[in-house]
């Protein structure tokens, strides 16, 4: 029903945010929320997909094209609803899960909140050889090993941008150094990075 919606961000929270378009606030659940609160009052584009359910009816974002049709295929294994769609995305790169289907690898899926050894296996049997389309600019070089690995690192350096979030969250200068320490022994990815230190910062 909607393809994206493309509007000016008013308000992050932990599972959804607000964009405003033409006077219309579109509440949107995504897998991490938090990467927009650099951007509050801007422009963005989110690619959408509306769920519909007789108890249930929602619009969940996504910042690719790639993640939204990664996000549609694990709505079909048996087992996987949308929260844990989205918690896969919220924890995996797209390259990364695609690969640990294609290379049957439970033991990297098995990682992701409510993720079992059953639903891994499902994901695998369900999805194997089904999800070009859902990386079709670099899927031929995909499972090369070193650009997996080359791209996993340089996205895990990503600190710099998980503080302007936070200070964009409302958060002191002075509380962000006091965990900084901590954050910087772990190579995260920006989400995480994010994640982790609201963990620290809210106990």
């Amino acid at each position: 029903m909607f393809d994206y919606i493309k509007g000016t961000v008013i308000f992050v929270g932990p599972e959804y945010l607000v964009i405003e378009n033409n006077g219309i606030g579109y509440q949107i659940t995504t897998p991490n929320p938090f990467i927009y609160a650099s951007k509050m009052e801007t422009m963005v584009t989110v690619y959408t997909y509306h769920y519909v359910r007789e108890d249930l009816m929602a619009l969940y974002g996504f910042e690719t094209r790639e993640e939204k049709k990664l996000f549609t295929k694990l709505l079909n294994v048996s087992g996987i609803g949308p929260k844990g769609a989205l918690a896969v995305l919220a924890s995996g790169e797209v390259e990364q899960v695609v690969q640990a289907i294609e290379d049957e690898d439970e033991s990297f899926l098995v990682k992701f909140p409510g993720v079992g050894k059953k639903t891994a296996r499902q994901m695998i049997l369900d999805l194997k050889g089904k999800l070009q389309d859902v990386v079709p600019d670099y899927f031929p070089n995909l499972f090369n090993a070193n650009e997996i690995t080359l791209k996993i690192e340089t996205k895990n350096t990503d600190f710099e941008e998980a503080v302007l979030a936070l200070k964009a969250l409302g958060y002191s200068e002075k509380e962000i150094k006091k965990i900084s320490p901590e954050l910087k022994k772990e190579k995260l990815t920006t989400d995480q990075y994010i994640k982790m230190a609201l963990k620290m910062l809210l106990k």
